[in-house]
């Protein structure tokens, strides 16, 4: 029966195949080439020198390839990383990843013609892994056109160029495979999902649409081998454009904040006899002195609405919070004490995050009793016996999933913890049982939240 569902499956994806690349083939003749002729002088190759002092076994590659030896191996100057990136005026502004030039002491774009320039960092942000870099050039100098993300369909083609294993501009072609995923990376994870082929070093080189309009940028790969295995990921244009226009007018991207912690909620709302709505947000937690705690929305409340539209969910809803600039009024709808009120509230400036140090630059004997790195997180017993988060490390799955200093652990998969060591055993448990997730039960500002961490080597 299995074996039959899959046969007819495969038939009728067959038939749709053939009718899209018949389609495909009459619009561009067969070819993409004519498309790849005017986007190509805008993607540029990105090399970095990072020094160190440290050096890991050099692997023995015999290539006459120089960019493929650089690529590989490692000498006393330093190591050398590659990527790619894209010019998004004449002026010399290109957008790449963040982990493409971060920690970088030098970067050198390599254009189209074989130019090279050396850049300077306009500003990078880790939260979504995007980097301004800018080079200075006595020409005018080609560049793409940035379109409309929201605009793709899960099925629609797209062009990948970037720089694989420093082999120089290479193009892939694929379709929209998802949209909207959420990998794990951090708070604004809404991924771009294809399977056009995207390797190492194709790090920050555009996705683009038929139109020649870039709509991603591509940023990560599943792989359990470092190669491709026909999934990768790229972060939506429209987000990017934010994060952009900041670090161009800033140097670094300033976010809205009203301080409360929120989760997708599913209940029935009745707005009327006659009409109901689902969805919205729910209100786990409100900091205090925040816009959210000084016009009244509480713990437990629903927000269904900003501005006046529809919240989807809690990615979409903090995604816009973050773009509306500090100082600006909002008005939020919400569903508090089964009734439907207004609140009116003016954004203020996300607060910076104070991790402790990263774990790998920290000496062995300076780590704080009650540090757990495969839990990303340092904690304490208070005078109550509570066991109380201290500090969040930096970049870990516990500050991307919102715990803060001073959040309460209750429970670890459902048990009680009482003592740190009951925390360590249970973060033990869930890596040797390969699922690397604890659920826990979080006592935040007061309100128990449930949520699920990712633990592991965080060093």
């Amino acid at each position: 029966m299995l074996f039959r569902l899959v046969l007819l499956i495969g038939l009728t994806f067959s038939s749709i195949t053939q009718a899209q690349i018949l389609e495909q083939e009459n619009k561009f003749g067969q070819s993409f080439a004519d498309l790849v002729d005017k986007l190509v002088p805008g993607v540029v190759n990105i090399s970095t020198l990072k020094q160190s002092t440290e050096f890991s076994d050099k692997v023995e590659i015999n290539s006459t390839n120089e960019h493929i030896r650089n690529y590989f191996l490692q000498d006393e100057g330093g190591r050398v990383s590659l990527g790619s990136g894209f010019l998004i005026d004449g002026n010399g502004y290109i957008i790449t990843n963040n982990h493409v030039i971060d920690g970088a002491d030098s970067i050198i774009v390599k254009l189209y013609d074989d130019s090279k320039y050396d850049a300077k960092v306009i500003g990078s942000d880790k939260m979504t892994d995007l980097a301004l870099i800018k080079i200075d050039a006595d020409k005018e100098l080609p560049f793409v056109k940035l379109g409309d993300s929201d605009k793709l369909r899960v099925g629609d083609w797209i062009l990948a160029i970037g720089n694989p294993f420093g082999l120089g501009g290479s193009v892939t072609a694929g379709i929209v495979s998802a949209k909207s995923r959420d990998i794990d990376a951090g708070s604004y994870d809404n991924f771009i999902q294809t399977d056009a082929s995207i390797n190492q070093g194709s790090s920050g080189g555009p996705m683009f649409n038929m139109k020649g309009e870039v709509v991603g940028v591509n940023t990560a790969i599943f792989s359990s081998n470092g190669g491709s295995m026909g999934i990768g990921f790229a972060t939506p244009i429209n987000l990017s454009k934010f994060v952009v226009s900041e670090l161009m007018s800033k140097g670094k991207v300033e976010r809205g904040w009203i301080g409360v912690k929120a989760s997708n909620s599913d209940e029935e709302i009745p707005l009327s006899e006659q009409k109901t709505f689902t969805g919205g947000v729910m209100v786990n937690s409100v900091s205090e002195n925040s816009p959210a705690a000084a016009s009244g929305i509480k713990a437990g409340d629903i927000i269904i609405a900003l501005n006046g539209v529809d919240v989807e969910d809690v990615k979409h809803f903090s995604r816009n919070i973050a773009e509306t600039p500090v100082g600006k009024n909002i008005m939020l709808r919400v569903w508090q004490d089964n009734r439907i009120k207004d609140f009116e509230l003016t954004v203020s400036l996300m607060p910076e995050q104070k991790p402790v140090a990263e774990p790998d630059t920290m000496p062995e004997e300076s780590k704080p009793e009650g540090y757990i790195a495969e839990a990303g997180m340092v904690l304490e017993k208070n005078a109550d016996g509570k066991i109380v988060i201290s500090e969040v490390l930096a970049d870990s799955d516990a500050a991307q999933k919102g715990l803060s200093s001073g959040d309460i652990i209750q429970k670890a998969n459902g048990k009680n913890v009482s003592s740190i060591e009951d925390m360590v055993s249970y973060v033990a448990y869930a890596i040797s049982d390969k699922s690397g997730q604890l659920e826990l039960l979080v006592l935040s500002n007061g309100i128990p939240q449930t949520l699920q961490l990712k633990v592991g080597n965080n060093e």
